[in-house]
């Protein structure tokens, strides 16, 4: 900013008037001010503006707000339910309170806010509630299992026997559940040998070879993914047990089984190879790869953490499918480890099969087996998520190790290279054409080497 002295009247161009002019208070500029904090007002004592609100923090306020609202709503309630009006029922009841616990939280919220922030809150309570009554379902499922299988898991034989030699009235101490866990384990292992190559290599296609044929698939990928599962059963055991003949038996459970669990890993594989950026497909293009090879060595290590969650999916469908096993694998209650023949029971069909025994040790059996499966899911998941759960680019250690000692041989070789010093130029025989050489690596770019007759 320029500032211009005040020129003086004219007519009056004595020396004094130049000191003057010097002399004259420039006018001051006016500072940018930046608002100050609550806890440290400026020296005037006013504030200027309003503090920013931390929102990671929680306040009091906000506390008070959430148990107000839900203090409130169950005491209308039941205030309803039991003084004013004629209902009843649990279901009603906790509807009714929900209804009110939103109502009342956005009424108190609103007095220490505006309406946008009014609305996320509110939103944030409904996302909130409806995660908490999911994980209290999930809860509920695996507690319940476990309690009522209770009698009959600590007994040792539940994971060493079959149930060749138990009948009904025979005590917990005798039978188990070990032909359903072999029979789990071969089955949904034949799926996962099928569907893990196949599904990630038309997920592949669908994103990478665009077109009409693409799109026909996905169609057909999306419309299966609501498949009944009992179809699936029927479709094998059409297909291969009545038109191939192939007994039921544990390769007929599997291709079942991967009959569900291929469209579930194609379209969540599709939707995570979606996400890679197009970025980095289009620097390795520029690079001079291949379509395949990027593929290969760009979009699969991008997206392998989203592939193993959709392998788990399928693997989560899979496993606890009961409809197709019984269609194709049929029932035994001995131990069979050969799944091309024989049938071959699995741990959602001995479940099945158990419960419906109106005997006590079979129902607690029963339960015994749901709890076993439940943590057979939970082993495969933590493998699935150790094995293929690493980021993008991020090395094991074994791979760490063999970069370093590649690294350091490359370094040894180099160092050997620069101390071997220029290479001696062989004697030129008459008629025959000689040619400079140099050291590897100091020839300059766009060097030639000289022909010379003799």
């Amino acid at each position: 900013m320029t500032v211009t002295a005040p020129q003086s009247p004219p007519g009056d161009h004595g020396p004094a008037a130049v000191p003057a002019a010097e002399d004259a208070p420039r006018p001051r500029v006016p500072a940018t001010v930046r608002p100050a904090r609550r806890s440290a007002p400026p020296a005037g004592g006013e504030a200027h503006g309003e503090s920013r609100r931390n929102l990671s923090t929680l306040r009091a306020s906000d506390v008070y707000a959430l148990l107000g609202a839900v203090a409130a709503a169950l005491a209308v309630t039941w205030l309803m339910f039991d003084r004013l009006l004629p209902f009843n029922g649990t279901l009603g009841f906790v509807v009714i309170a929900y209804a009110l616990f939103l109502g009342l939280y956005a009424l108190l919220v609103s007095f220490d806010e505006d309406g946008p922030a009014v609305r996320d809150r509110l939103a944030a309570v409904v996302v909130q509630s409806l995660g908490l009554v999911m994980l209290t379902a999930l809860a509920f499922v695996v507690v319940y299992t476990l309690y009522q299988g209770r009698t009959a898991l600590p007994h040792l034989n539940f994971y060493t026997e079959s149930m060749a030699d138990a009948g009904p009235l025979e005590p917990l101490g005798v039978g188990g559940v070990l032909h359903a866990i072999v029979g789990t384990l071969w089955q949904i292992s034949l799926a996962l040998v099928i569907c893990i190559p196949t599904g990630l290599v038309c997920a592949v296609f669908l994103n990478e070879v665009p077109g009409p044929f693409s799109r026909f698939v996905r169609t057909i990928v999306e419309a299966m993914t609501a498949l009944p599962s009992v179809v699936a059963g029927l479709f094998i055991y059409a297909t291969v047990i009545l038109g191939l003949g192939v007994d039921q038996s544990g390769i007929a459970a599997g291709l079942a089984i991967s009959v569900m669990m291929l469209p579930i890993i194609i379209r969540a594989s599709d939707v995570v190879i979606r996400l890679v950026p197009g970025t980095l497909r289009e620097a390795s293009y520029a690079l001079g790869t291949s379509r395949w090879r990027t593929v290969w060595h760009v979009v699969l290590p991008t997206s392998r953490s989203g592939l193993t969650t959709a392998i788990i999916l399928g693997t989560a469908r899979g496993v606890g499918e009961t409809s197709p096993v019984l269609l194709t694998a049929g029932f035994t209650q001995e131990l069979n480890t050969d799944p091309l023949h024989d049938p071959m029971v699995s741990l959602p069909l001995a479940a099945f099969k158990l419960v419906e025994s109106p005997e006590p040790t079979y129902i607690a059996r029963g339960f015994g087996t749901a709890a076993v499966l439940l943590v057979l899911v939970l082993v495969l998941f933590v493998v699935a998520r150790v094995i293929g759960g690493r980021g993008p680019g991020k090395l094991t250690r074994r791979q760490e190790h063999r970069r370093v000692r590649a690294s350091r041989r490359d370094a040894q070789r180099f160092t050997a290279r620069a101390g071997a010093g220029p290479v001696p130029v062989p004697s030129a025989s008459p008629g025959s054409a000689s040619t400079s050489s140099a050291s590897p690596g100091s020839a300059s770019p766009g060097s030639t080497s000289t022909r010379s007759t003799t």
